[in-house]
Parts: structure tokens; C-alpha cells; sequence
């Protein structure tokens, strides 16, 4: 006779991420019990302007699923939105991760700060990005297609920075291609989590 499989636990707060940063957004909170992540297409890292309506519609989910007495997190930094993330957050009472982009939350809002000063054309990639550079950047600002409006996009950026969350030679290697793609001189940093993991554990105790 087969067992019946154990009922998993209703969660007490739940994550609300980018896509972008599922994987360690879900490491993250792989020991912590009664939290649970939920992911937003991360190929709206390219269209900010319906990042906090796609939000919006995860709390209204969440809270039919699970009740007006679950805590919600919002794993999103602004990430472009101008402020409509934030305007609509005020309005639901849900709390987001600090900084303007996920770039700044790995890189640490101080060395993010020194790297824009030090060279402010510099485009950013995380292990995410690496991974999907084709995808979301050849492909997703119509390089593939349009190889002349490269220029038009990169034209003014100078050096490609890899902010890497894990020591992997493959994604270091897709960085680099990327960087030799768009004629950017190349440099990598390994940050880790950086200054995400904090909010995230932090999570743990229920409100």
C-alpha cells in the first residue's frame, strides 16, 4: 500500500521575486521553513514599465491563495520602474529589497556607488544575465536581427563589469564573449549575494 505523501505546510511569508534572481532567491530560503518564493517573468528585466502591474497581480494572487494574513515580501529593487514600484507597494503595504537595481543589492550599495563614479559607461551582468545574454539582450533589444543598432545601444558604454555570484569558469567565459560582442573591455568581481541575502534571511521569523 502506497503512503500518502506528507501535506506541505501552509507558508507564513512569501517572496514575491524577479525572475532574475529566482535561483538565489530560492537558495536563500532553502532552510528557512514557511517561506516560499514566487517568480515574475524575468524578461520583464527589459520592460520596467509593467514590472509593478505584474507585482500588483502576484499580491492579488497570493493573497486569494493564501489568505489576507500571509506576509508578503517584494524580492525587486526598482529596477527602472521610476517609482511606480514603490507608489503601488505603498498602496498594498508590502515592503520591497532596498537600491535602485539588482546590480547595486550583489555589488553592495557603496562599491556599486564607486564603480558608476569610477566609470559610469559600464554595463552590468550578473550570473543570470551571463547565462541569458543572448536571450535577453541580442535577442530581446533586436541585435539579432539589427546587428547595425549596436552602436545606437553601446555606444557610450566602455567596459562590461560581471558581477558573479558563483565561481563558475563556464559563465565567466559567457561574460567574456558577451563583453567581446559589444567591443567592452571586460572585468569580473565576485560578489556573492552581496547585500540580498540579508534582507531575505532576515525573513525567517514570521511578522
Amino acid at each position: 500500500m502506497a503512503m500518502a505523501s506528507p501535506v506541505e505546510a501552509a507558508p507564513h511569508t512569501l517572496v514575491i521575486g524577479c525572475g532574475a534572481l529566482a535561483r538565489e532567491l530560492l537558495a536563500l530560503t532553502a532552510d528557512l521553513p514557511g517561506v516560499k518564493v514566487v517568480a515574475v517573468d524575468a524578461r520583464l528585466h527589459n520592460r520596467p514599465e509593467r514590472i509593478a502591474g505584474a507585482v500588483k497581480r502576484r499580491i492579488a494572487r497570493a493573497r486569494r491563495d493564501h489568505g489576507d494574513g500571509i506576509r508578503l515580501f517584494v524580492a525587486y529593487a526598482d529596477c527602472g520602474t521610476g517609482g511606480a514600484l514603490d507608489a503601488m507597494l505603498a498602496d498594498e503595504g508590502v515592503e520591497r529589497l532596498p537600491g535602485e537595481h539588482c546590480f547595486e543589492l550583489y555589488a553592495g550599495a557603496k562599491a556599486y556607488a564607486a564603480l558608476q563614479d569610477a566609470e559610469l559607461g559600464t554595463f552590468y551582468l550578473t550570473d543570470f544575465l551571463a547565462r541569458q545574454f543572448e536571450t535577453l539582450v541580442i535577442a530581446g533589444l533586436g541585435l539579432d536581427r539589427h546587428p547595425e543598432l549596436l552602436p545606437l545601444y553601446f555606444g557610450n558604454y566602455t567596459r562590461l563589469v560581471y558581477l558573479a555570484q558563483t565561481d563558475d569558469p563556464e559563465l565567466t567565459r559567457r561574460a567574456e564573449a558577451a563583453a567581446a560582442r559589444l567591443g567592452l573591455r571586460f572585468e569580473r568581481i565576485r560578489t556573492g549575494y552581496g547585500e540580498l541575502a540579508e534582507p531575505i534571511q532576515a525573513l525567517a521569523r514570521p511578522a
